[in-house]
């Protein structure tokens, strides 16, 4: 009798030691550490950058950012603001981009451009991160922003991976958004995260992937079942260039190929750079990739009626 006492007494605690386990893994997921702003936009050969904050959608959410207007820093403004969206547990800068290059050959080519911390990243409020979840709330503040800001400019998004997620999920469906540059998105968080979590929390697929997933839901009150850029897609009318490398190991080109066959509009694409790796494209192939990028803006913003 001894014996049945002391094995399911093992079998509970054992259980009790997983699941506290996994909802710590689940807590770290949605607290990564914060990254320090710490590059200079001087050092890209931008001159003038104001220093901005604005309000998310969700209440006690303030997020930090950069308005850069093409015009002060010197190149003839074209009427159209992109608004950048980082991704997971990086900040304004994405700085295997880095995201300043980007911004300062986009200021050249006329747009002003609007670099923000999501939530518990950078500068901004201390909150979960919720990989695409809450942060649409963010992203809507910043659109939100521009709109009061700039009255009558035109708005692209550009995401990187959840940032990509993110502006799929918003873009799609805001229609003061008028195009959207997904850079190595996902297409649905929960499966992403069920064929990809032994990846971040180095655990056994079985029992934690089933664990964690049904856990910090309960737990944070944040269900990855939400978050379903594919959704999005499937609804928008609306050009999305979707960038991918076909090195990505973290978030792998299938991802953008599901996603482009669900995007109806006609003057949607897919480049698939070669052997470029997670968010990675920009930096292997910069010319070409502002090249893509401006062509599709130019199409979709200033040369729409």
């Amino acid at each position: 009798m001894n014996w049945m006492i002391a094995t399911v007494t093992g079998l509970v605690l054992a259980a009790a030691c997983t699941a506290a386990v996994s909802l710590y893994v689940a807590w770290k997921l949605t607290h990564p550490p914060r990254k320090p702003v710490d590059m200079e936009p001087s050092r890209f050969g931008i001159g003038h950058v104001e220093s901005v904050t604005f309000p998310s959608r969700e209440d006690g959410i303030t997020l930090s950012g950069w308005y850069i207007a093409a015009e002060a820093n010197g190149h003839d403004s074209n009427g159209c603001t992109l608004v950048f969206a980082h991704g997971y547990g990086q900040n304004r800068l994405e700085p295997h981009l880095p995201a300043l290059a980007l911004a300062a050959r986009l200021l050249a080519a006329g747009y002003d451009v609007l670099m923000f911390d999501f939530r518990n990243a950078g500068e901004s409020t201390p909150a979960l991160t919720t990989i695409g979840l809450r942060e649409q709330q963010d992203l809507r503040g910043a659109i939100d922003y521009v709109e009061q800001r700039r009255p009558g400019q035109k708005i692209g998004l550009i995401g990187f991976s959840m940032g990509a997620a993110t502006s799929l999920l918003v873009g799609c469906t805001d229609e003061r958004v008028q195009a959207v540059v997904a850079d190595s998105p996902f297409y649905s968080l929960r499966e992403y995260l069920q064929e990809n979590l032994p990846h971040w929390t180095g655990l056994p697929r079985v029992p934690f992937n089933w664990l964690i997933l049904t856990l910090s839901p309960i737990m944070l009150r944040a269900n990855p079942s939400e978050v379903r850029p594919y959704m999005a897609v499937k609804r928008a009318n609306k050009p999305i260039l979707f960038i991918h490398g076909t090195g990505d190991e973290t978030v792998p080109c299938s991802n953008s190929k599901q996603l482009r066959k669900l995007a109806a509009h006609p003057d949607s694409a897919l480049w698939l750079v070669p052997q470029a790796g997670h968010v990675r494209s920009f930096a292997m192939m910069p010319d070409e990739y502002i090249k893509r990028v401006t062509a599709f803006f130019r199409k979709a913003l200033l040369l729409k009626k």
